[in-house]
């Protein structure tokens, strides 16, 4: 058996903590760990060969990062180079498992990398159960036992018995509140998880007996793949040509085979703001707060405080989200549409729904402390080892204070070691790079000077991370 993660995602949901370059997989929302992390950490009591991980190329070195920071060895990091859904995602990972088995075909237990699951020895139960029907040629479905009249799931209806399973009557799309009531008073429905388990051959023959475009394109990008240091990429122009679909759509809602396990664990798919406050525990105000937060006479709220104090008063059943460059204040019945704050903000073309100030790069991460008009200073952290690309700007000058570690600088044909306090300038069009030779984080402020400042303003000539030149 191996787990299958998908580690996609837009990062629109759970705006302002989510951007699209750093979406809420990647965050630490309800625990001590990233919900990559949990995921991964899930794992431990299920006998898993491997893991793979499929994601979009941008979060490559998130993902790489996050696993090797929680001491996880991944068997595979698979790069969709566009979005085409779960099935294509799903087809690509069984190729890729096929292929590294030698013809043989292992059982995947299909994950997404943003779900929470609180009871986890009750998780470890339904896997097993799930591999027994799938290891006798079921495509298998974990169906949550619902706790409410949810509207914002679908839901499957269950059939006859098969052992600690059951088949699958029905799959239904999201209902009306009505509608959903009727389903929770039946108990003959689970809400639709969104995970999988099933043989890697039996997925492949499903998907190629109902969506043989799909099967073929994903056939045709996998045999085209390359492996780039930890990250298998698939052909892009094969996979770009495969059609958009979910495997529900794809496989489960045709297939004969599909089977359902329920499961009781605590899930959420952490869909909303007010997720996180139905799966969390409360005060004696039934606020759920995290940070430097004060609360008078508030109740009912989820209050998220990320880089300063948050204070409130006088509220009820509110969210308040804040970061260090926008705060989100939703009444909490309403928090679904924070989307549309994405898609204004998308319009815009505002940077607030790409990236946090914090940015995160294959090398470390920035922080832009300040900016204004022909200037920006930046907090640079380059992990030890770690080398930014060699490179130019058309347009802007630096200036380059070290603070902690050691800085091995190359500007024009001069090499410098700098340590703490000392600096170095860097003039416009001059070719430079930056090192961290030593064994602990490299710190230094960065001040840019010029008449543009953009990140596109970069002539990129060696870069040990296969970064494309600009």
């Amino acid at each position: 058996m191996y787990a299958v993660i998908m580690a996609g995602g837009s990062g629109s949901r759970l705006w302002p903590a989510s951007r699209g370059r750093f979406p809420k997989q990647f965050l630490t929302i309800a625990g001590e760990q990233t919900m990559l992390q949990e995921t991964l950490a899930r794992l431990d009591g299920v006998e898993v060969s491997g893991s793979t991980v499929i994601c979009n190329e941008e979060h490559r070195f998130i993902v790489a990062q996050q696993a090797q920071d929680a001491g996880r060895a991944l068997s595979s990091i698979i790069l969709e180079p566009v979005g085409r859904n779960t099935a294509p995602a799903i087809a690509l990972a069984a190729f890729d498992l096929l292929a590294r088995n030698e013809g043989q075909s292992p059982l995947m237990l299909v994950m997404a990398a943003d779900h929470l699951i609180q009871d986890v020895p009750a998780f470890h139960q339904a896997v097993a159960e799930a591999a027994k029907q799938a290891e006798s040629g079921a495509l298998v479905t974990f169906g949550i036992v619902p706790e409410s009249a949810h509207t914002g799931y679908g839901y499957i209806r269950r059939g006859d018995e098969q052992g600690g399973a059951y088949s699958v009557a029905q799959f239904v799309e999201k209902p009306d509140a009505e509608t959903a009531q009727s389903y929770l008073d039946d108990g003959a429905y689970y809400w639709n998880s969104g995970m999988f388990m099933f043989a890697a051959d039996t997925y492949l023959a499903e998907l190629k007996a109902h969506r043989p475009d799909i099967y073929a394109a994903c056939e045709a990008a996998f045999a085209e793949r390359s492996q780039d240091a930890d990250f298998l990429r698939v052909g892009k122009d094969a996979f770009t040509a495969c059609p958009d679909d979910s495997v529900d759509y794809a496989v489960m809602e045709k297939t004969t085979k599909a089977v359902v396990v329920p499961l009781s664990a605590g899930w959420s798919d952490v869909g909303a703001w007010s997720s996180l406050w139905e799966v969390s525990e409360g005060d004696g105000d039934d606020n759920v707060v995290h940070g430097d937060v004060l609360t008078h006479n508030t109740n009912g709220s989820y209050i998220r405080a990320e880089s300063r104090l948050v204070a409130t008063v006088g509220l009820k059943d509110v969210v308040v989200v804040e970061s260090n460059d926008a705060v989100l204040v939703a009444d909490k019945h309403q928090v679904q549409d924070v989307k549309k704050i994405v898609e204004q903000l998308k319009a815009e073309g505002r940077n607030e729904i790409l990236h946090h100030r914090h940015v995160h790069r294959p090398w470390g991460v920035y922080d832009s402390i300040d900016n204004g008009e022909r200037y920006q200073v930046k907090r640079i952290t380059v992990n030890p080892g770690a080398k930014l690309s060699v490179q130019m700007h058309h347009h802007r000058a630096e200036h380059w204070i070290v603070v902690s570690g050691t800085a091995k600088v190359t500007n024009g044909d001069k090499e410098i070691m700098l340590t703490e306090n000392q600096s170095t300038y860097i003039p416009v069009g001059v070719v430079h790079a930056l090192e961290n030779p030593g064994v602990i984080p490299l710190e230094l402020i960065e001040v840019q000077s010029g008449s543009y400042l953009g990140e596109d303003d970069i002539v990129r000539f060696e870069d040990r991370y296969g970064r494309a030149p600009k």
